[in-house]
């Protein structure tokens, strides 16, 4: 058995449910690809649906870890600390294009996975940001908006890129893992934030200076 059989299986894994789909890789697909047997798949995952509940847990985990970490600066302000969080998040998901992509279409079928998944770290997720738009609203650096709108908005700009990678690459010649895309994406970010959110308190802010 190779040292590294893990790590080999879930790149395989990952690389075949982007191209052929969950539902189209056998065991035997991602066993090939990795260069191991499939008693070496189930050694460690049991099966496939074990694999990819392993793909799904790892790429949360870091999701949430980094959300959390970035939270601790919000004393800094709302707006610093939700750019730091979008920086972060926009450079987790470039540095794992493949697995983004990967685990939001999945995340987008009705499964068991899914399910579970909404339960524990989406809801997370929400707390956080919640939270940091509740303290916006707060110390008036938001202007006044409805909470699961903004949610909306902010997880889709998030998340787009990397639902569809091939129609990034093929249609807009974009490629998410390019530091380019990185850097250029980041801005827009920013700019949906300085608009969306604090552009009509900016101008309050004018108003009652002069």
């Amino acid at each position: 058995m190779k040292k590294d059989s893990k790590d080999e299986i879930v790149k395989a894994a990952i690389l075949l449910f982007n191209s052929k789909g969950y539902d189209g890789t056998s065991v035997r697909d991602i066993a090939n690809l990795a260069k191991v047997n499939t008693a070496t798949i189930a050694y460690h995952f049991e099966n496939k649906a074990g694999l990819l509940e392993y793909c799904f847990t790892h790429f949360f985990e870091q999701y949430i870890r980094i959300i959390e970490k970035s939270y601790q600066s919000i004393e800094k302000g709302a707006k610093e600390c939700l750019k730091r969080i979008i920086a972060d998040l926009v450079h987790f998901h470039c540095e794992n294009y493949q697995l983004a992509s990967c685990i939001y279409r999945e995340l987008s079928i009705d499964s068991q996975i899914a399910r579970e998944i909404m339960a524990t770290y989406s809801l997370k997720e929400k707390y956080y940001f919640e939270k940091i738009f509740e303290r916006g609203f707060e110390w008036n650096e938001f202007r006044p908006h409805s909470i699961p709108y903004l949610l909306i908005q902010l997880k889709g700009l998030l998340m787009m890129p990397f639902m569809n990678t091939h129609y990034m690459r093929e249609v807009l010649y974009i490629f998410p893992n390019e530091k380019f895309f990185e850097q250029k994406y980041l801005k827009e970010l920013y700019l949906w934030i300085d608009n969306t959110l604090t552009s009509a308190v900016n101008i309050k802010k004018e108003a009652i200076l002069k």
